[in-house]
């Protein structure tokens, strides 16, 4: 069994995904390609942004928000201790200091009411991530930042397909990233992400900042990076993209039938109301987390962690944000654990995990009785 089963996706997508990779080779533009124009067209039309920018990664995507808002020195940017480390760091990268506000205990997404406590004259630009799949709650989000000035990003790395009141992840903020990184609910061969927002300046500014500050061929007027995604990838993620909304409703299937399972026996990670996820991560929470993973290990069942530490813990960052007091992330970063998520994943292999899931709980739950 796969934690992410990107093999049979291939085999069911192989012929598509093949003569994609193969107009590639024999037009040979493979930096800036016309697929990189395809994908960004129908990207911006999945999500109702004006505009989409690929971008090299889903880090490099949030790098280039934070420059084209010119956060810098001197500036603050708040977001959540519980997400992957790129996070973080671009606020660093640009030169900012990372403030960090508390997430809901249930669904481990940023709180509305801990940013609001985070706000200082210093502060720019909020960074929600939508965690694990799920929108963090978006609208509360802009209206505080509109009451201060603020701009926001939506960290949108695993949330891509996902709905916030009906409307799509990637067109709920002023700015938003995404990642096609191979596991991301869709994903590519390499690195690569996404960049939506409506603001025509914004959107120009982005554009010349991944090649570097280039309004014209050598003519740099503003600083900034590599930050092109390659047509090779480009074209991956448009042969996957016809597919990807039977893919979602499948990943929503084993959801599904995870929660059925699980709901009365074992906390999951809460849907609000009006939000779907895209789920790439189906999670739990369990404070018998390491006897639980044994015996999923001794099953043969793969789990993961997302994630271990807090950043207001990790040893480059700890000292950025001395006055972050986190509990609920610290809390989840102990009992969080991830199960196998993915459209190929069947009935029986999800059975199969639960029962494998229960059975461990039972035992851990016996054994400290």
């Amino acid at each position: 069994m796969e934690f992410a089963d990107l093999k049979t996706q291939y085999t069911v997508l192989r012929s598509t995904i093949d003569a994609h990779i193969a107009r590639v080779l024999e037009h040979g533009h493979y930096i800036m390609g016309p697929e990189v124009v395809q994908l960004e067209r129908q990207l911006a039309e999945y999500t109702g942004a004006a505009h989409c920018i690929t971008a090299a990664s889903g880090t490099e995507a949030l790098l280039m928000s934070l420059m084209a808002l010119d956060v810098g020195p001197g500036d603050e940017v708040i977001t959540t201790p519980f997400s992957f480390i790129a996070t973080a760091e671009v606020i660093v990268l640009a030169g900012a200091r990372p403030v960090f506000a508390d997430v809901e205990p249930d669904s481990g997404n940023i709180s509305v009411d801990r940013i609001a406590e985070r706000i200082t004259p210093r502060t720019r630009a909020i960074i929600p991530v939508s965690l694990y799949g799920q929108c963090a709650d978006m609208d509360a989000i802009n209206a505080l930042a509109d009451q201060h000035d603020l701009a926001v990003i939506e960290d949108a790395a695993q949330s891509f397909g996902a709905t916030y009141g009906g409307r799509r992840s990637g067109n709920l903020s002023q700015l938003a990233c995404t990642s096609f990184f191979p596991s991301k609910p869709l994903g590519c061969y390499g690195d690569g992400g996404a960049i939506f927002t409506s603001d025509d300046r914004l959107a120009a500014s982005l554009r010349a900042i991944r090649v570097h500050g280039a309004e014209e061929r050598y003519v740099h007027a503003r600083i900034g990076v590599g930050g092109r995604m390659d047509t090779l990838q480009c074209a991956i993620v448009l042969a996957k993209l016809p597919s990807f909304d039977w893919e979602l409703a499948q990943r929503r299937r084993a959801a599904a039938r995870y929660a059925y399972w699980l709901k009365d026996n074992i906390p999951v990670m809460a849907l609000r109301e009006g939000r779907t996820s895209a789920y790439a991560q189906y999670t739990i929470i369990s404070a018998r987390r390491d006897a639980l993973r044994a015996r999923l290990e001794a099953d043969g069942i793969p789990s993961a962690v997302h994630y271990p530490r807090p950043i207001t813990q990790q040893p480059a960052y700890y000292q950025m944000d001395k006055d972050a007091h986190c509990p609920e992330a610290l809390r989840l970063s102990r009992q969080v654990l991830s199960l196998p998520m993915g459209p190929y994943l069947s009935d029986t292999d999800i059975d199969r995990i639960c029962t494998s899931v229960l059975a461990a709980e039972y035992d851990a739950m016996g054994a400290t009785e």
